[in-house]
């Protein structure tokens, strides 16, 4: 047992692939592939350094001696120079020129865009599957009738498949906002203490022309079309906003979904996986609780309120820069990542396995049926020849005495045979029934899928179709 405290979000919620993408080897292994960077284009833009030090630079940006870096920190309570002083060590020919007019915020900030720039492709892959999950779903379902509800009161009816498109929808929203976002990140590239590069004037002589190409290379180098265009000292912090703005907008919609499924399991319609030895209540053995529904609304909790936080660190910087956004990102940043990403892996793990309960379903449809029918049974009893005030006034009185019966005195729904035994309606219970099929009163909701699914659903997963296939593992 660890006499020490570990993250949950580490232990039990996010997946390997997320927890390397915000580890400590995948930062520390970027600061030497950006000294690289650095090195290489001040070699092409004319600094003295030769092929030999960057093949030494090259040789060893794997194999980190972390020991020596921790022994230089404990000194010099500095990480950046730490690890400078640490890759000198390995490549001593090339140890004068490893961050050469460099700033830490070099490594620092454009280490930190290009960690999270990876962390939204991971999002991305994992949101097309949760996309594609319920796509499925929904077709399955599409002209399966259930009961609607408005203010959680029963209302005109709906089909499955047609409320599972509310769901992807607002995946849908998500997904343009990430790739808006995504499209948008630049790095930080080389802009010096105060982002003047005046350092570089100073190394190139005043060659403004060639100060000019050092972003554009580093970028180039590290995978990005371009560097932000000005900055303080470090890139501004509205960045890590909006990172985190489209990690909260993923959980505002998975808690909506997440809501809706503990509704629907409470109604017995639709339930969650539940595996044949998981256990609902220590208490209570029969209990089937909505568990990893109900995870999906904590931890979306967690991140719809941790998106406070860079947007609070943003508004309270200083000028060209102050220190008190670091501890705050070093927290927040990671860790919205890390609970989307279980959100997500619960999300897909929901949808997967999904139970719907069709003859629950038709129930419930077909005791609230009735009341919805009367407006069809009154137009036809106008059509043939009726008072369209006094129909309207006889079939509210009886739609109440029905409602009675039913709350009342826990009986079933009997408004047809009311209606059918009063005269001024002129028809008989038989005629009543013929007109409750549920598929009459869904509207274009099949239709609406099949539009939806194939002119906008579509188009996504197949311009995804290499990220499509993944399944979901939950710890616990």
């Amino acid at each position: 047992m660890n006499d020490r405290y570990q993250t949950p979000l580490a232990e039990r919620y996010a997946s390997k692939q997320m927890q390397y993408i915000f580890s400590p080897d995948m930062k520390f292994k970027t600061w030497r592939k950006l000294w690289i960077a650095l090195a290489e284009t001040e070699k092409e833009l004319g600094l003295d350094i030769t092929d030999e030090q960057i093949e030494e630079l090259k040789a060893n940006k794997d194999n980190i001696n972390y020991e020596d870096a921790r022994r230089r920190e404990k000194e010099v309570r500095h990480d950046v120079m730490s690890h400078v002083y640490a890759y000198g060590l390995q490549c001593p020919k090339a140890k004068g020129i490893i961050h050469l007019g460099a700033t830490s915020c070099y490594v620092g900030d454009n280490t930190d865009v290009i960690i999270m720039t990876e962390g939204l492709k991971l999002i991305r892959k994992k949101l097309v599957n949760v996309i594609n999950e319920l796509a499925d779903f929904a077709d399955k379902h599409k002209a399966l009738p259930t009961l609607a509800f408005t203010h959680f009161q029963p209302a005109q009816p709906t089909t499955v498949g047609k409320r599972a498109t509310l769901w992807l929808n607002d995946l849908v929203m998500d997904l343009e906002d990430l790739d808006h976002v995504l499209s948008t990140m630049k790095l930080l590239g080389c802009k010096g203490t105060t982002g003047t590069q005046a350092s570089f004037l100073e190394l190139f002589n005043g060659d403004h022309e060639k100060i000019d190409e050092i972003d554009k290379r580093i970028a180039q180098k590290m995978g990005f079309d371009a560097c932000v265009p000005v900055s303080g000292q470090t890139y501004s912090r509205k960045v890590d906003m909006r990172v985190l703005n489209v990690l909260s907008g993923i959980a505002v919609s998975a808690h909506k979904f997440s809501n809706d499924i503990r509704l629907l399991q409470h109604l017995k319609e639709i339930e969650e996986p539940f595996e044949k030895s998981q256990i609902g209540s220590s208490a209570m053995a029969y209990k089937r609780n909505p568990m990893r529904s109900e995870r999906i609304a904590s931890l979306a909790d967690y991140v719809i309120c941790d998106a406070l936080n860079p947007a609070i660190v943003a508004s309270t910087q200083w000028f060209e820069r102050t220190l008190d956004d670091s501890a705050n990102k070093r927290l927040s940043v990671p860790e919205g990542f890390l609970a989307v990403d279980g959100i997500l892996d619960l999300y897909m793990n929901v949808v997967d396995g999904l139970v719907v309960y069709e003859k629950v379903i038709t129930r419930r449809l077909m005791s609230e049926l009735p009341f919805m029918a009367t407006e069809n049974i009154m137009m036809d009893a106008v059509k043939a020849g009726g008072d369209r005030q006094e129909l309207h006034e006889r079939i509210r009185e009886l739609s109440m005495e029905a409602g009675s019966r039913v709350k009342r005195e826990g009986l079933d729904n009997n408004l047809l045979e009311l209606i059918a035994a009063e005269p001024m309606f002129n028809v008989t219970l038989e005629e009543l029934q013929e007109k409750l099929e549920p598929s009459k009163y869904v509207g274009r909701a099949k239709e609406q899928v099949e539009d939806y699914l194939e002119n906008v659903v579509r188009p996504i997963l197949d311009s995804s179709k290499a990220d499509l296939g993944m399944s979901a593992e939950i710890n616990v």
